[in-house]
């Protein structure tokens, strides 16, 4: 999807009025999120960005009803998830959540059992089981060979896909990623981000990217909801919010280094456009301002 393809389409999600308070009646209330809301529609690709504290973590946590709002709903496919506290179980099938670091939870004796594990929970046997493990192992590259061998055998890279896998096994409508790619190296990173782009792009699935680095939200999203302080400083395209760079920079945040580049040769009076945020784009400013007798 890009970014002029979310218009028209409606909300699968819907946050309102969101707000999350710990310690209520104790000297430590504090509000994790307070008054947030947004929409995610349906079949595109957001990203949630902010630093450390800004409500992240305790937002993704409410899409899918780990956490219950202090006030505010949740809406899933315009219906309040806890409108039946019972069944909110349900709603966990509908909204997958892979947390940071998602290797650590594995436990099962072969990669097969654990990506059957959820499937299997949510009453899928025989060969539509079978189905739900191998496609979604080869969405995120695991080949047919390393299904029968213990997760605990494979590179850290390798466990972060087989936990991705038994989430996307489960068939959600909605893919929520808190940090997929900490702690794995820049090509590990750039593997497991191709394996999602293609899950989203073949699947047509709803994604949820939460991620500190700018340049990882920058080349794969197609909107951005900046988190500050536990409230929706800004949210836009790529290109709406790194135009607000400076804004971005003074409130601790960050921005890609492409867009980095941007503002610097602007400000030493190059005619670019202050919101590129990719080198091809950087590339395409640097020739016209070229071709148009800009200064160096």
């Amino acid at each position: 999807m890009t970014e002029r393809d979310g218009q028209g389409l409606e909300p699968i999600l819907s946050i309102k009025h969101l707000t999350h308070t710990y310690g209520i009646g104790t000297p430590f209330c504090r509000s994790a999120v307070e008054d947030v809301s947004f929409d995610v529609m349906d079949g595109e690709f957001l990203g949630v960005i902010g630093h450390t504290g800004s409500g992240k973590s305790t937002l993704i946590q409410h899409l899918n009803g780990l956490l219950r709002p202090t006030s505010g709903q949740i809406l899933l496919g315009g219906r309040d998830i806890w409108a039946e506290p019972k069944k909110i179980r349900d709603v966990r099938f509908q909204v997958g959540l892979v947390f940071q670091y998602p290797e650590y939870q594995l436990f099962e004796e072969t990669v097969y059992k654990d990506i059957a594990f959820g499937p299997a929970n949510m009453g899928k046997t025989g060969a539509e089981l079978d189905r739900c493990v191998r496609e979604s192992a080869k969405l995120v590259g695991i080949r047919d060979d390393q299904l029968e061998k213990s997760p605990f055998e494979l590179s850290g890279g390798q466990k972060r896909r087989v936990a991705l896998a038994g989430v996307i096994a489960m068939e959600p409508k909605v893919l929520v990623l808190d940090e997929p790619t900490a702690g794995l190296d820049p090509a590990g990173r750039e593997n497991l981000m191709a394996n999602i782009r293609d899950y989203h792009r073949n699947k047509h699935t709803t994604v949820v990217l939460v991620s500190h680095s700018m340049d990882e939200i920058a080349r794969n999203v197609d909107r951005i909801v900046v988190l500050k302080s536990a409230h929706v400083l800004m949210s836009g395209t790529p290109r709406e919010v790194f135009a607000r760079g400076d804004e971005l920079l003074s409130a601790g945040l960050d921005v890609p280094e492409v867009t980095r580049v941007a503002m610097a040769l602007r400000r030493r009076g190059l005619p670019i456009d202050p919101a590129v945020y990719t080198v091809e784009e950087l590339e395409r400013a640097l020739l016209a301002a070229r071709k148009g007798g800009g200064a160096c």
